[in-house]
């Protein structure tokens, strides 16, 4: 099966094509269809660089600890960062996965001063943030943006050696506890490079679970898997909680706090996604770092000597919340 895409309010069932290569061989299902789980309640991660990643782990663990498991979800949907937290809490404990954020802190690097708290972004998040506001800039809507962002990955990438994908992949599959996809629903976004379109992967799509996870965080060059290109789920939308139609009780996880840069009219905000699950009549709570913290995503999302404090900081907050999250307890 070839993917199954789509940009507009009319979505498409899963199909099978004919005919295609084994390398080709990638089925994934539409982006904008509802998705049925088969149960009640979803966990929805959404994307926020390394830093987003940590505090995601520490929201669930904090969670844990205090008695509110949502490693059990129903429905899991991961995007970008949110994507590799969404795989390693299939493999391995929150408990297990928050000891190791804290245990790998590294050294700050030393780092010029900026208006953030005293620091600037890295260089590759500064390059890449600019570009994506230029693109957001000239485009008419979200469809025309996505177009955009894809080409101008693949610019980047005709202009490499390749080497890229190999390293990304060998990064991506060392930070998940468990090669396999899990039993219980995961879905994991991306989009195709070529075409814009929304994809979604899942256990059933043919494609290894690092595959998508790298497809899904591939927010500069595009991630191939057989003949397709992929870049970052978060062009779609930073969380993609509408995926979750259909569940009775949704949990958002946003470590960008539902902020966008794009025009708030094209209703790629959290706000927006909220607003449509509500509408379809699921139960949805939120969570999002807190201002003692909210400087450690955005600019410095990708610095890894934040890690263990946004870990911590996701944790605290995890075990402050879990007693208001009464719908998510069985």
């Amino acid at each position: 099966m070839n993917p199954t895409h789509t940009s507009g309010p009319h979505p498409t069932s899963r199909s099978a094509s004919a005919g295609l290569t084994s390398a080709q061989h990638q089925p994934q299902f539409d982006a904008a269809k509802p998705v049925r789980a088969g149960g009640e309640r979803a966990l929805v991660l959404g994307g926020g660089g390394s830093t987003g990643n940590a505090w995601l782990i520490g929201v669930i663990a904090g969670l844990f600890d205090a008695g509110l498991d949502m490693t059990t979800a129903d429905l899991t949907i991961g995007t970008s960062a949110g994507s590799t937290a969404a795989a390693q809490i299939g493999g391995a404990t929150p408990t297990e996965l928050l000891a190791a954020i804290l245990a790998a802190a590294p050294q700050r690097r030393p780092r010029p001063v900026g208006t953030d708290r005293g620091r600037v972004p890295i260089r590759p998040v500064a390059d890449q943030l600019v570009r994506t506001r230029k693109i957001i800039a000239s485009a008419q809507d979200a469809a025309g943006m996505r177009r955009a962002m894809g080409a101008a990955a693949l610019d980047l990438d005709a202009a490499s050696d390749g080497s890229w994908q190999t390293r990304w992949r060998d990064t991506v599959a060392s930070r998940l506890p468990s090669q396999r996809w899990p039993q219980r629903t995961l879905l994991i976004t991306a989009v195709d490079a070529r075409t814009g379109e929304p994809v979604v992967f899942d256990r059933d799509c043919g494609v290894d679970l690092a595959d998508a996870v790298a497809a899904s965080c591939a927010s500069g060059l595009p991630y191939r898997i057989g003949g397709n290109l992929y870049i970052d789920g978060g062009y779609r939308r930073n969380e993609n909680a509408d995926l979750a139609a259909g569940c009775g009780r949704v949990l958002v996880l946003s470590p960008f706090g539902g902020r966008t840069l794009h025009p708030l009219d094209w209703g790629m905000q959290l706000a927006a996604q909220v607003g449509e699950l509500r509408a379809r009549g699921s139960k949805v709570e939120t969570i999002s770092p807190d201002s003692n913290s909210e400087h450690m995503f955005g600019a410095n999302a990708m610095d890894p000597s934040m890690r263990p404090p946004a870990a911590r900081a996701g944790y605290d907050q995890g075990r402050a919340l879990a007693g208001q999250l009464t719908e998510f307890r069985r």
